[in-house]
């Protein structure tokens, strides 16, 4: 172990190898636990969203105890859903980045439980619609909090995979969601006022469960060293370390480099905002494109998922859970098989290809649809391919936004690509889609699917040119943080490399 002089909690200038000292870690059971603690909630999203989308039926039935229609649940409520997470990741971002990881992914999930539970006791569309807004806000906060606390704990070597299955975990709740809602959905089992109730009931169970794991993951070691607390960063990442050689019985390797850096308290808005655009302009370019895109590629598809399958196949409401758990195990198994190679390959090889292979195809599927080739099962056969490309680009695009910009603005830059990004495709998304999908014309759902496969497309193209080669490199090394030290020549990564990158890309 090399660990650094400790560094009293005052502000102050500072030198550290807390990065490099984390970065060159072996995957341990301490890693595990921050997978399992903090990558399980998108289990939750996953299984609340499809839940919803696959419910939406019998909340507009007769007997349901809510006086609201289909369009409206995967319409108004899904809009708000997706307004709430902008909100939400924009008011909880900034208070990520002010007062720490841990505070902030212990309070957004506390959120997103109370909001859950509520909406299991909803009984008039006011009131559901609410708490799908204020379920969406905890959800959103989720988003910035996780994803900066997994880039900053996770070593850079292993960063890419873990981030994209991270991320692609969401499809493993949907899979759950969608099986679920078979037996929700099943009247012989619960009365039609009973059984989407239970559902939101369990997410809250499983929830607290995941709170629990929580409690265990600690604060982020690099937020901790730029805000003053220098001294706890240095003791949490020796005691990782002292656990680590336990468990793997040899010593670790001696960490290179180091990074001098002017500690401060808070990081004002202003400067995370003129970082994010003047130093960055390209990388700015490069985020909005991403998340765009991938918001409109999946509301074109799983937002109307179910109102296809039953329009144009005449699927009974109560099974179109079977066709979406197929395409949802595709969207997780997309990630989980490729993820490797986005620190193999590279991140822009990867991205780009992700992107235009999911565009390309869903073109394909429209084309297909409209010549009336595709029955109920080819075209979920369709779709899963379609999405086995397209979660691993669009996990990608958390990941690339949360290691491409300076750590003091990484939940800001996530919550702001995310909430505009998502603004611009998951509420107009589903207003937009929702009626072209269930309107029973053939010719307005294949426009829904050629708006998602256009835009998917440019995100790609976007990605060949300005994507950056982050695999591998310690995030100090991808973006120098705002607090290095003017006296300092850099920051040191952790393959011991020193200078800051250029920018302007």
């Amino acid at each position: 172990m090399t660990p650094s002089a400790p560094v009293p909690a005052s502000t102050g200038t500072v030198t550290t190898n807390v990065p490099s000292r984390l970065d060159r870690l072996p995957w341990s059971r301490w890693h595990w636990m921050i997978v399992i603690g903090l990558g399980t909630v998108w289990i939750l999203d996953g299984l609340e969203v499809t839940t919803v989308g696959n419910i939406a039926s019998r909340l507009s039935e007769d007997g349901s105890g809510l006086s609201i229609s289909s369009a409206q649940v995967t319409g108004v409520a899904a809009a708000l859903y997706v307004a709430g997470a902008c909100a939400g990741a924009l008011f909880f971002g900034w208070l990520t980045d002010r007062y720490g990881r841990k505070k902030l992914f212990m309070v957004t999930l506390v959120v997103y439980l109370g909001a859950t539970a509520m909406t299991a006791l909803s009984f008039d569309a006011w009131w559901f619609f609410t708490f799908r807004f204020l379920t969406g806000f905890g959800i959103g906060g989720e988003y910035a909090a996780i994803n900066s606390a997994i880039d900053e704990l996770i070593p850079a070597k292993f960063r890419g995979r873990v981030d994209l299955i991270i991320n692609g975990s969401y499809w493993l709740g949907a899979v759950g969601g969608a099986l679920l809602s078979i037996v929700m959905l099943n009247t012989d089992i619960f009365p039609k006022d009973l059984g989407w109730r239970l559902t939101f009931a369990l997410g809250v169970v499983l929830g607290l469960v995941v709170l629990l794991v929580r409690r265990h993951v600690p604060e982020s070691p690099r937020w901790q060293f730029i805000h003053g607390r220098g001294e706890e960063a240095d003791a949490l990442v020796t005691s990782v370390e002292r656990d680590i050689e336990r468990e793997k019985g040899r010593p670790l390797p001696r960490a290179e480099g180091e990074i001098t850096i002017e500690q401060r308290k808070s990081i004002g808005f202003g400067l995370i905002a003129r970082t994010v655009f003047r130093s960055y302009p390209k990388r700015a370019v490069l985020g909005l494109s991403l998340f765009i895109g991938q918001a409109f590629l999946y509301n074109a598809i799983t937002f109307g998922f179910g109102a296809i399958l039953t329009t144009f196949y005449d699927v009974p409401s109560g099974g179109t859970g079977y066709y979406f758990a197929v395409i949802a195990a595709g969207n997780f198994i997309g990630p989980l098989l490729l993820g490797k190679l986005f620190d193999t390959v590279g991140r822009r090889v990867m991205i780009s290809s992700t992107y235009l292979l999911s565009g390309v195809l869903l073109f394909g599927t429209a084309w297909l649809f409209d010549r009336g080739s595709l029955s109920a099962v080819t075209l979920t056969a369709c779709w899963c391919v379609v999405l086995f490309f397209a979660s691993a680009g669009a996990s990608s695009a958390y990941l690339t936004v949360s290691e491409i910009f300076p750590m003091e603005t990484r939940a800001m830059a996530i919550a702001f690509f995310y909430a505009l990004g998502t603004a611009a495709g998951g509420i107009s998304g589903p207003l937009v889609f929702a009626d072209l999908t269930s309107s029973g014309v053939v010719g307005d759902t294949v426009l829904a699917f050629q708006i998602g496969a256009g835009l998917m497309c440019a995100a790609g193209l976007v990605a060949a040119f300005l994507a950056v080669n982050a695999e591998g490199r310690s995030l100090e090394d991808i973006a120098t943080p705002l607090s290095v030290s003017s006296g300092a020549s850099g920051a040191s990564g952790a393959s011991g490399r020193s200078g800051a990158p250029n920018p302007m890309i």
